[in-house]
């Protein structure tokens, strides 16, 4: 009796060991991992990411924000970045999120476990962040694509995050994920102040048709709102979960002096969220 309740802990162990090994995707973007130089954006928000993932920086006196983190490989490299501008990752005292895919949440467990900041992230995201992918109506498996972390707050539309006189809010955007989001924000510099937004894209999801992802009955829904929401948003300067999708590199190049009116760029916005909004009715056509 007893080696039989061994074996079946075992057992157990072996399959619990298997639901959370880790696999990330292999045929990925070069520009994902590539280098960049990280600059200074506008008053005390830096670009701290890769060629084409779009990793943040809001550096505060009581300590400083960080918006996404990249893949999992890229992890020293987005420390190496933050290190070069003058700050300390351990520094961070809030991580944040626009999207739990493993582009943008690969390194955040590492992150965590650097810092030992706090990871807020959107409602809608909370299973998937804790199971590492697994749930995720489009991309999910038996396989986490990233290390599952502890969500230490849950974040609703129109929350705030504050810390050293920064103010966050927290733009409940889903589509994408169920809990795509964006942040406003204001920053200032020596002549002024400028409203930020980072906006997280409302990409639709290749393949399937909404009518045929049970696992989100309510995606067609979501993105109509997130659409229309954001079209309705005011803000100075724009940037996004992709460095393609915000311009970044006609816009700023490696050793530019600081100019953050060059991400002054209402026209480009409304065209990004254009664009978004012919995919999303081409594929309610093809329901």
């Amino acid at each position: 009796m007893k080696n039989n309740l061994l074996l079946i802990s075992l057992l157990c162990f072996c399959f619990l060991a298997s639901a959370q090994k880790v696999v990330e995707p292999t045929d990925v973007d070069p520009e994902w991992s590539k280098p960049y130089q990280p600059f200074r954006v506008a008053g005390n928000l830096y670009y701290v990411g890769t060629y084409d993932l779009a990793c943040y920086l809001i550096v505060t006196p009581k300590g400083n924000i960080l918006i996404n983190t990249g893949l999992a490989a890229s992890a020293s490299l987005i420390k190496a970045n933050i290190e070069a501008l003058g700050f300390k990752l351990t520094d961070t005292k809030i991580l944040l999120n626009t999207q739990a895919h493993f582009d943008h949440m690969g390194a955040m467990a590492v992150m965590k476990q650097w810092t030992g900041a706090k990871l807020m992230i959107d409602e809608g995201d909370t299973a998937v962040v804790a199971d590492g992918g697994r749930s995720d109506y489009a991309f999910g498996s038996s396989n986490s694509q990233f290390a599952p972390v502890k969500v230490d707050r849950v974040l609703h539309n129109g929350d705030s995050i504050q810390l050293g006189g920064m103010q966050l809010v927290l733009l409940h955007h889903p589509g994408h994920t169920k809990g795509s989001c964006s942040f406003l924000f204001d920053v200032k510099d020596e002549q002024r102040t400028y409203r930020v937004l980072i906006a997280n894209i409302p990409t639709i999801v290749t393949g399937k048709s909404f009518s045929a992802i049970p696992a989100y009955p309510a995606i067609s829904k979501d993105y109509a709102y997130t659409l229309e929401a954001m079209q309705k948003l005011s803000f100075d300067i724009w940037l996004a979960s992709h460095a393609s999708q915000f311009g970044l590199h006609s816009k700023h190049k490696p050793g530019d002096t600081y100019n953050p009116s060059v991400f002054i760029d209402r026209e480009g916005y409304d065209a990004k969220l254009k664009a978004c909004r012919e995919q999303y009715l081409k594929k309610i056509k093809g329901n």
